[in-house]
């Protein structure tokens, strides 16, 4: 028997929530212990396998090669762990855990709700944080491991990190009932840059949109008249129907109000506003359970993007 124990793999239950959250801290406080405990455990591990599982990168912990293989097999073997007290004892351990989302403001206000409902009805013991801000942040919180999965509508070439598109988003010049323009269907690229433009703030995916449409026609924002950033869709919204000028905006973000005809849609010829939504992590890191799920939930939006 003893020769048996020596061969067993220690504390692969830390050893997985380490890896999950890439935190020998954050996974101590998950675990109701010391990060000391979390420390020999792995040390503990290290040696048995005489493999490093993990290296240090800027105040985080990344597996190593030898350690993606570990949490393959870990997983496999804490889930029969699982099954065989279920079939055993006839109680099922409610899959636990937490999900941390971050969305920009078009995925996080207008498709995240439905995403998360269709979610948690599946799961419903895993718990759910997820913080809306622009496309830029949401990367950012991504690449530094402080959330599993962003949703946004504007990507970056960060090397560590993965895009899968799951939706198209259409943008479209917005004016107010009274704006000059309210009675046409559609105006010149020239005639834009006549009037005040509202725009989103540096780092939102639709200001990104509009930015990579006008450089496809030579133009930028610098050849318009942006008389004013504001850092959400509802303001620019409030502000459009004051007056303040036109703007570029999501048809997700507007719909209530082009339908009750407070805002009224002008095409700008030869623009082409459109964009992929699109979910992302980090490929350094591997993906919670909870992440994997949520994942499965959005696989038939995947599926489609695909085709």
């Amino acid at each position: 028997m003893a020769a048996m124990d020596a061969e067993q793999l220690p504390y692969l239950e830390t050893f997985v929530k380490a890896a999950e959250l890439s935190n020998f801290t954050a996974a101590a406080r998950t675990l109701g212990l010391t990060q000391a405990a979390v420390s020999q455990r792995i040390q503990a591990l290290e040696q048995a396998l005489k493999e490093s599982l993990f290296q240090r990168q800027g105040g985080h912990v990344l597996l190593t090669e030898a350690g993606r293989c570990l949490y393959t097999f870990a997983l496999r073997i804490l889930a029969l762990h699982r099954e065989a007290i279920h079939e055993i004892t006839g109680r099922a351990a409610p899959l636990t855990g937490e999900l941390i989302l971050a969305a920009s403001s078009v995925p996080g206000e207008y498709l995240l709700p439905e995403l998360l409902a269709r979610f948690q009805e599946r799961h419903p013991h895993l718990q759910v944080r997820a913080t809306v801000t622009d496309s830029q942040k949401v990367l950012e919180q991504v690449e530094h491991g402080q959330v599993h999965l962003g949703l946004v509508g504007n990507r970056s070439d960060s090397p560590h990190l993965e895009f899968r598109p799951f939706a198209k988003d259409e943008l479209a010049l917005l004016v107010s009932v009274k704006h000059p323009w309210a009675g046409r269907k559609r105006i010149t690229l020239a005639q834009l840059a006549t009037q005040p433009l509202i725009v989103r703030e540096v780092g939102s995916g639709s200001r990104s949109c509009l930015e990579q449409a006008l450089a496809h026609e030579g133009k930028s924002l610098h050849d318009l008249r942006v008389m004013l950033e504001l850092g959400s869709n509802e303001a620019i919204k409030e502000a459009l129907q004051r007056g303040l000028g036109a703007a570029v905006l999501s048809t997700r973000a507007v719909a209530k109000e082009i339908q009750s005809g407070k805002l009224h849609v002008v095409q700008i010829a030869g623009l082409t506003l459109t964009r992929e939504m699109s979910i992302s992590w980090d490929r350094r890191r591997v993906l919670p359970i909870p992440a994997q799920l949520f994942l499965e939930v959005l696989e038939p939006a995947l599926a489609e993007s695909r085709s």
